[in-house]
């Protein structure tokens, strides 16, 4: 049975949508899930999900989910036929993130002189900077870029490239990108061609590819992806790292913050800040040991 494409909404309180999302990262069945949460209506403190399920199995397990939250008001829309992805993108404005300024093609004009300037064509692939994750990441990484300089930096879970692309046109000699997604690789290419960054995307699951092997240790390595992964890279991304280098994790929830970060600090991390966007937040460690 082929599925109906679906989008399904809750609203609900802060901490309920939280919990919420908590569990959907949680549940096995929705590992690959796509998802995104924030804050709509400050005043009266409503914060809204929205899920889009591929398959019938994955839809019936969101709804089973929220609706452990009796305090959500949940609804399934059926998305027309449409390419709403394109028409999604068309209509969202630049984004600043300190000397970053990420765009799309429709706001080509609007770049400043003052800023490293990124055009990024998302297509299907995650990343096109509006998203507290990738902001949060960019924000980390500008702070860091006034102290030092990253000679060799892997993007592990790329999307569109934009964070390793970011440390290619800021001066890293070796920008490599991974991503378990074909089709997110293929894009992530096409955006460094755009932006005439020296970067390579690759088609990789985890960090024991031999081309990413090649070039370590790196002395940044950028992964935003999802909690329940970056726990379970932590070794594997430690090795990654020389001694003093640097991890910004992105991905997760500020309740997920305690259990990310006590995986890291097990491996001989040190925690140097995090950077919280709506619901998200961004991890800067540093490898001490």
């Amino acid at each position: 049975m082929s599925h109906t494409a679906v989008q399904i909404i809750a609203h609900g309180p802060r901490a309920v949508a939280e919990a919420a999302a908590a569990a959907i990262d949680a549940d096995v069945v929705l590992e690959g899930a796509t998802y995104s949460i924030l804050e709509e209506d400050e005043d009266r403190g409503i914060w809204r999900i929205d899920a889009f399920p591929t398959s019938d199995e994955e839809a019936e397990t969101l709804r089973a989910r929220l609706a452990e939250h009796p305090e959500l008001t949940v609804k399934t829309e059926v998305l027309v036929d449409a390419d709403w992805l394109a028409m999604s993108l068309s209509g969202l404005p630049p984004v600043r993130a300190g000397r970053f300024f990420v765009y799309g093609a429709h706001d080509r004009g609007r770049a400043p002189a003052s800023t490293v300037n990124l055009r990024i064509e998302a297509g299907a692939a995650f990343g096109t900077g509006h998203h507290g994750t990738t902001t949060g990441c960019l924000m980390a990484f500008d702070g860091l870029l006034k102290r030092e300089r990253f000679e060799r930096v892997l993007d592990v879970g790329c999307g569109t490239g934009v964070l390793a692309i970011a440390a290619a046109r800021t001066g890293s000699r070796v920008a490599v990108g991974t991503d378990i997604d074909p089709v997110s690789v293929r894009i992530a290419n096409e955006n460094a061609t755009l932006n005439r960054a020296r970067c390579r995307f690759v088609h990789a699951s985890g960090l024991d590819d031999r081309r990413i092997r090649a070039e370590a240790p790196y002395d940044l390595v950028f992964a935003n992806i999802l909690a329940p992964p970056l726990v379970a890279l932590s070794q594997d991304i430690k090795t990654a790292l020389k001694l003093g280098g640097v991890a910004i994790l992105s991905g997760l929830l500020r309740t997920q913050e305690r259990r990310v970060t006590a995986a890291y600090l097990s491996r001989g991390f040190r925690l140097e800040s995090r950077i919280r966007r709506d619901a998200w937040s961004a991890l800067v460690l540093r490898r001490m040991g």
